[in-house]
């Protein structure tokens, strides 16, 4: 499945799988809660991922961030 969340002014996909147990509404309030507390308050590599975020795809409870350059990709624990 796939749903769009606006992150700092930018539309970015989210790829999930719909046989999650958590609720779709619950995941995306956890990601975005997480996302924005990263942006402000993460480290410096974290905070790069960030600022050229692509796409997310949720697997169990991480979230795995996929940026421009494959090598600022970082998983994110969303419990």
């Amino acid at each position: 499945m796939k749903i769009l969340i606006n992150f700092q002014n930018n539309l970015v996909p989210v790829y999930f799988n719909v046989d999650s147990k958590q609720p779709v509404q619950r995941t995306l309030k956890l990601l975005t809660s997480a996302l924005e507390y990263k942006y402000y308050n993460g480290k410096q590599a974290l905070q790069k991922c960030l600022s050229s975020l692509i796409s997310i795809e949720i697997e169990g409870s991480e979230a795995i961030l996929h940026s421009k350059s494959e090598f600022d990709s970082l998983a994110l624990s969303l419990y």
